[in-house]
């Protein structure tokens, strides 16, 4: 049996990771929380292009799109250019074909057992039919949850390919400028660039033309998320040196030296 290579073990764990969490980020996302509740702070209550009250109120995914342009710099440093337009634009064909998976499978007729199929005979009878009464229409639910609108897949797909392209010029750019050193420059201002425009062209491509939403709360609600995407792109910096650390650890300072080499030469 051949031996996989040290740089092909990485770039399959990375992009693997990379993939999946795209993929995760998406369906997680119809879900909208509130991070002042979950913290347990009074909410912001900010007022921003004359749009009162607007507070942390992000969906579920954005938890994880910080995450997402971490690893972007990652593969950057050590595949390139052409690793990360390979890896997004498969991400973005994989999280089609799941849509379309989702969609096919919400046009199914349910089993008439399915909706109280998670419910133990051998309780009382009384949680029963709390549960029950809790499940309600279980095929809708599940039709609400993962059907989301069209505009919006449309929109965080273009959102994320324009941020990965943008994210990878910055990041060559600053590295062309600071040499090997400063990855925290690099890796921290590619991200708050490409998520500036990631948090904008999502809102305005799902809800200003997808939702007749007006311009103002468009850019209003893009401001609330920008605060949260850029503080997080700051905080996760220590995260980047260190995977680093773990991943130069693993492939050897030889060998991490010459893919750092190749990757910039062929990002040139």
């Amino acid at each position: 049996m051949r031996t996989f290579k040290k740089q092909h073990i990485l770039f399959l764990a990375l992009g693997a990771y990379f993939v999946a969490n795209a993929i995760i980020a998406e369906f997680i996302g119809v879900k909208i929380f509130s991070l002042e509740k979950t913290l347990g702070i009074p909410p912001l209550d900010l007022t921003i292009f004359n749009q009162p009250n607007l507070s942390l109120n992000l969906t579920v995914g954005v938890l994880l799109w910080p995450l997402e342009f971490v690893l972007t710099d990652v593969i950057n440093e050590y595949f390139g250019k052409k690793g990360v337009k390979f890896l997004s634009y498969l991400a973005v064909v994989l999280i089609l074909y799941a849509f379309v998976v989702v969609f096919w499978g919400m046009k199914l007729d349910p089993a008439d057992f399915w909706p109280q199929s998670h419910i133990n005979p051998n309780w009382p009878v009384e949680r029963q039919e709390q549960e029950l009464a809790l499940v309600g229409n279980y095929n809708a639910a599940y039709r609400l949850v993962f059907g989301q609108g069209l505009w919006i897949i449309i929109g965080s797909v273009v959102a994320f390919l324009l941020g990965q392209v943008v994210d990878v010029f910055i990041f060559h750019k600053i590295k062309t400028w600071t040499g090997r050193g400063m990855v925290w420059l690099r890796a921290t201002g590619s991200t708050l660039v490409s998520q500036l425009l990631d948090s904008f062209v999502v809102l305005f491509i799902a809800f200003y033309i997808g939702a007749d939403w007006s311009l103002t709360l468009v850019l209003a609600i893009g401001v609330v998320n920008y605060i949260y995407k850029g503080s997080m792109a700051i905080l996760l910096t220590p995260l980047i040196y260190a995977m680093h650390y773990v991943i130069d650890t693993f492939l050897g300072p030889e060998l991490a030296d010459k893919m750092k080499r190749e990757a910039q030469n062929s990002s040139a």
